[in-house]
């Protein structure tokens, strides 16, 4: 049987690796030159992996597959154990921050943390590659970018794709499909399912908010314990909104959505290059009603306001004394911002989000100051606009050789649950074939 897999992200990764033993011949579509500018070793991704039943998705996943997925990783990296930071987010209700936290009105959130670095992805990339490139049945094709998919009848699936190299376009008849495409494939998959909406069991949120840094001494007894802190709270305009992405001694960068459509914020952190700063997100949850059915748009919408106002390519940098006073911010304090300078301009996000998206914000900075002093510090950074989609959560049992994996299917929102999601999916259709 051929498959065609669309993209090679942790999804993807997932369901080669368990089906790379079979009979079936795996092509492999990826829209990227190489493997080492593939979806899973871009900026958007740190290496940071974990093991949780709280977080990462809605998919029931057995916590021996996702110690079995982060073990995998952590093998390719090549790293030493001392060389890969590690923490608990807290390891039980008896934990005195989670204490701290929950007295305050936040729901900590328990997860193990694996950081592998941004430095470091290449090489996990390379070494996954290399075992693969060399089997008979997985054959890659790079440059290919995929327009479109079609279901011709119940043992026929046409890819028609652009090749990059030469761009000229192509089709291939492939017996079974797997789309892997990630969040930032959500035109490919929108195309597929135009046909069949009932597809789309739901899509009503986005997450918006900003990327906060602050000096590292703030939260060293924070990030000495857990590494990254997972917590929500319920806001005082109603809204829940959560930390989301951290990162000791980490750096701030652009993210360039969809070639340059908008330019958002995200964070990061290397293995051995390290700041004087601390940056998480944090992100207030949108959940729309009928008749909106365009969360995405309207999370492309904020987030190109921030743009406009900067200028163009470039983001808004706000110190949060000015932001929580709505006063636009001239100069900065004490903290030095990671983001290079090309990137934002300082500005006022007070004229970016609504009133009750910039509220949510201020009332979780205040209310986290509370358990961990200096955390509201006037001179702390703003950078907007941080957003976080959701895709569409799919119903994978509707085309019996068209199956959607990982984040694009809107049952994943992570590493490890993506890749889980590939396994299983690899697993039922080895029991199917």
């Amino acid at each position: 049987m051929k498959i065609g897999i669309i993209g090679f992200g942790a999804a993807s990764i997932g369901y080669v690796e368990e089906m790379k033993e079979s009979e079936h011949e795996l092509f492999i579509f990826e829209m990227s030159k190489d493997v080492i500018s593939s979806s899973l070793s871009g900026i958007r991704s740190d290496g940071k992996i974990f093991i949780s039943k709280d977080m990462g998705g809605t998919l029931d996943i057995d916590l021996v597959l996702q110690r079995e997925v982060v073990d995998f990783y952590l093998k390719k990296s090549e790293l030493d154990e001392k060389d890969i930071e590690h923490g608990i987010s807290f390891d039980s209700d008896k934990n005195e921050w989670y204490s701290k936290f929950y007295s305050k009105g936040f729901r900590p959130i328990n997860s193990e943390f694996f950081h592998i670095g941004t430095d470091i992805l290449k090489t996990v990339m390379k070494n996954i590659y290399e075992d693969l490139v060399h089997r008979k049945n997985v054959h890659y094709i790079f440059q290919s970018l995929v327009k479109n998919v079609d279901r011709l009848n119940d043992k026929e699936v046409k890819i028609t794709y652009l090749d990059l190299s030469s761009n000229e376009e192509k089709t291939v008849i492939m017996d079974h499909v797997i789309i892997g495409v990630g969040r930032s494939g959500h035109k490919l998959v929108d195309n597929i399912i135009k046909e069949a909406p009932t597809v789309a069991l739901q899509n009503t949120t986005v997450d918006l908010g900003v990327r906060f840094e602050l000096p590292n001494h703030v939260v060293t007894k924070l990030n000495e314990e857990m590494y990254e802190f997972k917590v929500k709270l319920k806001t005082e305009t109603g809204y829940e909104a959560r930390t989301f992405c951290n990162n000791p001694s980490g750096y701030v960068t652009l993210e360039n959505y969809n070639s340059g459509e908008l330019f958002t914020v995200n964070g990061h952190a290397k293995a051995y290059e390290k700041s004087q700063n601390t940056n998480f997100a944090i992100l207030v949850t949108h959940r729309f009603t009928e008749p909106f059915k365009d969360p995405v748009g309207y999370g492309t919408h904020i987030s190109k306001l921030s743009n406009i106002l900067a200028g163009g390519q470039k983001v808004i940098l706000q110190c949060f004394g000015d932001f929580k006073e709505y006063r636009r911010t001239k100069r900065i304090g004490r903290v030095e911002p990671t983001l290079d300078k090309e990137y934002y301009i300082l500005g006022d996000l007070n004229l970016v989000f609504p009133s009750k998206t910039r509220n949510s914000i201020v009332d979780f900075i205040e209310k986290l100051d509370e358990v961990v002093p200096g955390v509201a510090f006037d001179d702390n950074l703003l950078y907007g606009v941080e957003v976080k989609f959701y895709s569409s959560v799919l119903d994978n049992s509707y085309f019996n050789n068209i199956k959607f994996i990982g984040d694009c299917s809107g049952w994943s929102r992570s590493i490890t649950y993506a890749s889980c999601h590939g396994i299983m999916q690899a697993k039922e259709d080895k029991i199917t074939f």
